[in-house]
């Protein structure tokens, strides 16, 4: 894959200089990791006090609830977008609901847009951002906590300057496994976000798939791993920086 991009007879790095040449394509560049951070950084919103709240809950709750969470996982990625297509088109669900509550008069366009792929990504990668915080959660020192709150800091102190610092090693896990799942993903962004809303998944189906220009595809291909590995360096050195500094922390 890597090979063809630069021994197509043509001088060194051209393929790639054409790439970015394209307005088209830088966009789609940003698209991509507009949505995979925003989806991001909703899972972690939405995981953050959900996994807390788990890790709080006995064992026989502990497992029922999880089993619920990570019941969206067992179904087909395809029939999951379906479902979203028929809760976000212009007869569906939301729209259908908002018209007969006369809050709009006409359909929303809510299908075929980033908002429709941030809500499906959402939806396809929360279970594994809770699945990694919980993990992080279950092995909190309670003692720490309690000492804080013993000592007078609010509830919101506790949980940013205690708990959350605990829990930094999920938190970047877990950023590391929705941010590269969300910049690569394929079905979501073609079933909720159209031929008009292209991410590099779906730019790189239609460069091989549809028009057969495969070396185009091998340089979306290598932009799209290069960008993977690069958040993952980043978060991964980041992640052990701020657990030098919590084990620092604790020393002292």
């Amino acid at each position: 894959m890597f090979v063809p991009t630069f021994t197509d007879g043509r001088s060194l790095f051209s393929n790639y200089q054409l790439f970015f040449s394209s307005q088209n394509n830088i966009q789609v560049i940003f698209r991509t990791l507009f949505i995979a951070v925003v989806t991001t950084l909703i899972t972690l919103g939405l995981g953050l006090p959900t996994a807390y709240w788990i890790s709080r809950l006995n064992g026989s709750w502990r497992k029922v609830v999880s089993i619920i969470v990570l019941f969206p996982i067992l179904t087909n990625a395809v029939v999951r977008n379906f479902a979203w297509i028929m809760i976000l088109g212009k007869n569906g669900v939301i729209n259908n609901f908002l018209m007969k509550l006369h809050i709009i008069s006409s359909p929303l366009t809510l299908l075929y847009t980033n908002l429709a792929i941030i809500v499906g990504a959402v939806y396809l990668f929360l279970p594994i951002m809770i699945t990694s915080l919980v993990s992080s959660f279950s092995q909190l020192n309670y003692e720490v906590e309690e000492a804080a709150e013993v000592l007078g800091a609010r509830p919101m102190i506790v949980f940013f300057k205690v708990i959350l610092p605990q829990v930094s090693i999920g938190i970047f896990t877990g950023s590391i496994l929705v941010f590269v799942g969300a910049l690569t993903a394929y079905t979501t962004p073609q079933l909720l976000g159209g031929n008009k809303n292209m991410v590099l998944a779906t730019l790189l189906q239609q460069q091989s798939i549809t028009l057969g220009n495969w070396t185009s595809a091998s340089v979306i291909a290598i932009v799209l791993t290069v960008i993977a590995v690069v958040t993952m360096l980043i978060l991964n050195g980041l992640s052990k920086l701020i657990d030098r500094r919590n084990g620092l922390e604790i020393k002292n």
